[in-house]
């Protein structure tokens, strides 16, 4: 299993901007085939080095991730991101 971990740091940090965010981030939910889970997690511990959000994403393995980078669906929620996004950092790694 291959598990992204994708941390954003938003332009605006509002609760109400980072709440949006997080509603758009998951509507990828059962929308992506090759999705097989989706989270998005407030910071509850913000500060000014800290980052906003975390995007979880599982595939079945990487062919599936670069299927899902590609999806349509995935394409519209990245150009959203670009729009209100600081800057980012991701992780991926395999589990199992």
């Amino acid at each position: 299993m291959i598990v992204n971990h994708l941390m954003l740091k938003l332009k605006d940090r509002s609760p109400a901007h980072i709440k949006q965010v997080q509603t758009v981030l998951l509507g990828m939910k059962g929308n992506i085939d090759t999705l097989l889970d989706v989270r998005a997690e407030a910071n509850v511990r913000p500060g000014p080095s800290g980052y906003d959000l975390i995007l979880i994403t599982k595939f079945a393995s990487l062919e599936d991730m670069d299927t899902y980078l590609a999806h349509p669906y995935h394409q519209d929620i990245a150009r959203f991101i670009g729009t209100v996004l600081e800057t980012q950092a991701s992780v991926c790694c395999s589990i199992g």
